[in-house]
């Protein structure tokens, strides 16, 4: 291949970079049209009741057994203002007044009003650092994870927490770094 010189290295610099957005615009456009297949339109007036999602917040704490089950969303609460076109304020409850109360529309249900439906509030707790604070009980389990390359030691541990006991695989190097007594 010629080497490329000057204003003809340019041009050909040019319309790569062309070329390469046309191409990153179809794919974006693409997507897009596959996201918005499955996107509802949601729009709420003030003193609608909305259910509030909790699952991706790692400072609210229920307590219940943490799993499948579990409630994934709160509520329900009044919208008090609209914020832009997809963000609303909530009326929070006071054991919620450490979280800030403004909350995108995917984070919203719509609650319909039903006079047999009866809801029963969990009891919700956030704690100071917002986070959800695990204990590790002991080590009840080992295996060995193959890769591709390497092979990872991994361990089995149990954690306690405010009522809740779980089992997760863990790395052994992590745990060993962070929890070492478990290996005493």
């Amino acid at each position: 291949m010629a080497k490329l010189e000057g204003t003809e290295l340019v041009e050909v610099t040019k319309s790569k970079v062309k070329l390469i957005r046309e191409r990153l615009k179809a794919a974006q456009d693409r997507q897009k049209s596959y996201a918005d297949k499955r996107r509802r339109t949601l729009e709420f007036k003030v003193d609608d009741e909305v259910f509030l999602k909790v699952s991706p917040w790692k400072g609210i704490i229920r307590f219940q057994t943490r799993g499948k089950l579990n409630p994934r969303y709160i509520g329900p609460f009044r919208i008090i203002e609209r914020i832009g076109a997809v963000a609303y304020r909530l009326q929070l409850t006071p054991e919620l007044e450490k979280i800030h109360n403004v909350f995108h529309v995917s984070m919203l249900k719509k609650y319909v009003h039903d006079p047999s439906h009866v809801l029963e509030k969990p009891p919700v707790e956030v704690r100071e650092d917002l986070n959800y604070a695990v204990q590790p009980i002991k080590v009840t389990d080992r295996k060995v994870k193959k890769l591709r390359s390497k092979e990872v030691p991994m361990v089995k541990v149990r954690w306690k927490s405010d009522r809740v006991e779980e089992e997760t695989w863990e790395t052994e190097a992590l745990m060993r770094k962070q929890y070492a007594f478990l290996f005493e």
